[in-house]
């Protein structure tokens, strides 16, 4: 459980990285509630990006993204309302994207999904 914890952390810090070298200005990381948690949130041009990171060191259980399955996304979208609503930014143009990581004898590769899915 550690090690996959770590992996998924090293993940993140990959994706934040990633993000800011495209322009992103992150406005938050490890946003939790009662509703889920939301890893990345950045700002992209004049959208506010919600990102989902998921971490892959071997292909064997699929692609990264197909672990956000049905009930991931319910509980992101519950948190992004949560999240717009508490810091009010209802009115914002919002985007949902999911950055797949792939790491493999310390190299990695990037994998940027935009609009992911929609809310």
């Amino acid at each position: 459980m550690y090690i996959k914890k770590e992996t998924g952390n090293l993940g993140e810090n990959i994706a934040e990285h990633y993000l800011k070298q495209k322009g992103y200005i992150i406005l938050d990381k490890n946003f939790e509630c009662r509703q889920g948690e939301i890893d990345i949130i950045a700002k992209d041009k004049n959208e506010i990006v919600f990102v989902e990171v998921k971490t892959r060191t071997s292909s064997r259980y699929g692609t990264p993204s197909e672990a956000v399955n049905k009930i991931k996304k319910k509980h992101m979208l519950q948190s992004i309302k949560y999240y717009l609503y508490v810091r009010n930014l209802c009115k914002e143009f919002v985007r949902i994207d999911v950055i797949e990581v792939y790491i493999k004898d310390n190299v990695y590769k990037v994998n940027h999904i935009k609009q992911a899915f929609e809310g």
